[in-house]
């Protein structure tokens, strides 16, 4: 009876310890999701058992927009979950810590942290190149003995090594060509432009400055052509503390490139510019003048953002389209020509804060969700009229064939920084 006894105890116990184990989520039940179309949501705050948040990637199913319990573990790896980049066969995904200068790496198809990078400074710009192992991000602090702060680095996703770092002043926005073996630094504290060659990283001198007096004026991001050879920079001008906001275009087959069908001292002249997206011939730049008023604008607004469009085949653009106002780092294209820009310290529209506008491409007409809050991620769900924005900390859904927000929402607990669809 006694043996009986106490071999019932053992396998009730063991039954209660196989349930406690499995308790917390269904991704700690099976290894992989086995979802077939993935959209990963960065938190860093997802609620721990021992109390607090642990950085994750929520892992969503994008077909049905539900949340099914798995996530990708990042504690020990990097302490925050924050900004992400994937890699072109999406078999890899960066995720920056801002706590502690980090780039983990994970590896989508395990849905595993595979390592981690401590980077010597913050960074707003970095991506994976094609080869598929290879990084490259800039540091605008990074320190240089003897020389200003500021500089690029190259990273080794397969040894989780920075392999090589190469100084530039105030390097700040890193932006590559379709084929990668160009990469143009922006410096946005010096009015400067770079060309960064990767194949000479390792015999030659890879860094050519782009000396074209007027082009720049606080350049901070920059766009290629489908096939390469040309390049549009975004200058800021008065938003970022410089003089006129434009659109400088480069000839990228010339050594050095150089201004193509421009005079040097005549950019495109746009109403603002940090932001941009090419789709067609069309180019979409957005920012916020300074004092534009909203006046007639359904924002209600005292003042506004700017979209502006540019007919890349003439030169040529249209008057600006309002939009909310912010610093606007954020922008893509959801289906039905619905073009979604995202913006940051955003001031109150109609007594909410919002910094999120949906214009129709085809004929300008503008909205903008209220109580959006910071725009820190957008994701179109590709073949579906669908939208994931990160904005406020929250994950949101929108329709295109609305504009608004469809009844099926996600609930992040935690905080939602940034959304990247991870499966073709």
């Amino acid at each position: 009876m006694k043996r009986t006894l106490t071999a019932l105890s053992v396998f009730i116990l063991l039954g209660l310890a196989l349930i406690s184990c499995g308790y917390s989520s269904s991704s700690n039940n099976q290894t992989n999701s086995k979802l077939k179309f993935r959209a990963f949501v960065s938190n860093p705050l997802h609620p721990s058992q021992a109390g607090g948040g642990s950085p994750v990637l929520e892992i969503l199913d994008a077909s049905k927009d539900v949340d099914r319990g798995f996530l990708v573990s990042l504690s020990g790896t990097v302490s925050e979950a924050g900004m992400m980049a994937l890699s072109p066969k999406k078999d890899r995904t960066l995720v920056f810590s801002p706590s502690n200068n980090a780039l983990g790496i994970v590896d989508n198809t395990t849905e595993s942290a595979a390592g981690s990078v401590t980077l010597p400074g913050a960074t707003d710009s970095f991506f994976v190149s094609g080869d598929d192992t290879t990084a490259f991000v800039a540091v605008p602090t990074a320190p240089v003995p003897g020389q200003p702060a500021g500089g690029v680095g190259r990273i080794n996703l397969s040894t989780s090594a920075i392999t090589a770092n190469l100084p530039l002043p105030g390097a700040h926005f890193i932006v590559p060509s379709p084929s990668g073996n160009q990469i143009l630094v922006l410096s946005d504290t010096a009015n400067a432009v770079t060309l960064l060659a990767p194949s000479l990283i390792d015999s030659g001198n890879p860094l050519t400055p782009i000396s074209i007096s007027g082009a720049f004026d606080k350049p901070v991001w920059a766009i290629f052509s489908s096939d390469g050879s040309t390049a549009y920079v975004l200058n800021c001008g008065p938003e970022c503390g410089g003089s006129a906001a434009s659109v400088a275009v480069l000839d990228m087959t010339h050594t050095p490139p150089a201004l193509a069908n421009l005079s040097v001292a005549n950019p495109i002249p746009v109403s603002a510019a940090t932001v941009g997206l090419l789709q067609g011939t069309n180019l979409y730049v957005a920012g916020t003048p300074a004092q534009l008023a909203c006046g007639s604008s359904p924002l209600s607004s005292t003042t506004c953002g700017a979209l502006t469009v540019i007919d890349t085949s003439s030169s040529t653009s249209a008057a600006p389209v309002l939009i909310t106002n912010g610093y606007h780092s954020v922008m893509q294209m959801g289906s039905n020509g619905q073009l979604f820009i995202g913006a940051r310290q955003c001031t109150n529209i109609a007594g909410s804060t919002s910094c999120l506008t949906i214009v129709n491409a085809s004929s300008g007409a503008a909205v903008s969700p209220v109580d959006s809050g910071d725009v820190t991620g957008i994701e179109p769900i590709p073949r579906r009229n669908v939208v994931y924005v990160c904005e406020g900390g929250k994950l949101r859904i929108y329709d295109t064939s609305t504009d608004q927000q469809q009844s099926t929402q996600i609930n992040i607990v935690g905080q939602a920084i940034d959304v990247k669809v991870v499966d073709f």
